[in-house]
């Protein structure tokens, strides 16, 4: 991760599918393939999943990163979102006209390389629509850098804006019972498990698609998971009731499903296999619609909720980190920022003249 880099990443995420997740009565669900296939002809692509055309010199630039990308140890989801920003940089670079504009070239030149990544965060936080955060431009450039590091040109002079300060964020009240209805309405019980599984123990989508039948531990009383995060560290996460009964539901009807005899993925495709981020992203994107949220709810925004009702219901951080998975307690210092309700609701002061 409605995200901002839902661009079709290319080479570096070449296999990779969504699956159609609306709930069409009778209609035969995830109609794409798999992990590892490439979808059938004629298969209806995922919204904003069509890649910029890149000139052949810059596109043979970004071939070259992506399989560079593949001999590091990074998770398939970072890779996919370093080679989604530098697509879009390089896309920019060549609309722009980038080896004329400047003297000499962006991608050859640590002059001319400075300069293009200045005027595209400019782009980014003021003319690109929409116009992107100051954390999206922030993670673009560290892109960048991975980029042009890798290029061996080195890391481009460019100052990073400071974060607002500001909690992470998490829906509302009203929009967490319009997400728990939409959930509880929606036919499928692979995908109800997937959306609550952020929302009640706090997992990243990439938590949740590596969970394999045996991490999942269901008593009469208590439940547990066995989450392997980043890094490959494994860390157990208590069940709350409510997931426990659509965990359970899923493993029901799991038994029917095609591989399920053979494969150790809990989530499956409907083609075998594990199913893939992108289409539990999909899962998201499909119930927020159904549930008509203003704002794009993706797993993350279910996580932040988590961690932020735990916190300010006054839960010790250390237990909050090991049940979230935050090798820093700094990092949930964040979480006690005023959020943008607690701003909106700091209005509610103010005298008006009726």
């Amino acid at each position: 991760m409605t995200s901002e880099n839902a661009q079709n990443p290319g080479p570096g995420d070449l296999g990779s599918t969504s699956e159609n997740t609306n709930p069409a009565p009778g209609a035969a669900a995830d109609p794409t393939p798999g992990n590892g296939a490439t979808p059938a002809a004629g298969t209806p692509r995922r919204r904003g999943a069509r890649p910029t055309p890149l000139p052949e010199d810059f596109a043979e630039f970004l071939t070259d990163y992506a399989a560079v990308l593949e001999t590091v140890p990074l998770s398939p989801d970072t890779r996919r979102t370093y080679v989604s920003r530098v697509r879009m940089f390089l896309a920019w670079l060549a609309d722009g006209t980038g080896r004329r504009r400047y003297r000499g070239d962006p991608l050859t030149n640590p002059t001319a390389r400075d300069w293009a990544v200045r005027d595209y965060r400019l782009y980014l936080l003021r003319e690109a629509t929409p116009k992107r955060s100051v954390r999206y431009c922030n993670n673009a450039l560290a892109a960048q850098d991975d980029f042009y590091v890798r290029l061996g040109l080195g890391k481009a002079n460019v100052g990073r804006d400071e974060l607002p300060k500001t909690a992470p964020k998490a829906m509302d009240a009203r929009a967490e019972i319009r997400w728990l209805r939409a959930v509880e309405a929606w036919p499928h019980a692979r995908d109800r498990a997937i959306a609550l599984l952020p929302f009640y123990a706090g997992l990243r989508i990439g938590d949740i698609v590596a969970l394999d039948v045996d991490d999942v531990r269901l008593s009469a009383r208590k439940g547990n998971l066995r989450v392997f995060g980043k890094g490959g560290k494994p860390r157990d996460v208590p069940v709350h009731p409510a997931l426990a009964v659509l965990l359970q539901d899923w493993l029901d009807e799991r038994a029917s499903w095609p591989g399920a005899a053979t494969e150790r993925a809990l989530f499956l495709s409907r083609r075998r296999g594990r199913l893939t981020t992108r289409a539990a992203s999909d899962v998201f994107t499909a119930i927020a619609e159904a549930a008509g949220l203003e704002d794009a709810t993706t797993a993350h925004v279910g996580r932040h909720t988590f961690v932020t009702r735990l916190i300010r219901g006054g839960e010790d951080l250390i237990t909050v980190a090991e049940i979230a998975g935050h090798a820093r307690l700094e990092t949930l210092k964040v979480y006690s920022q005023p959020t943008d309700e607690d701003k909106h609701n700091a209005l509610r002061h103010l005298t008006v003249d009726r």
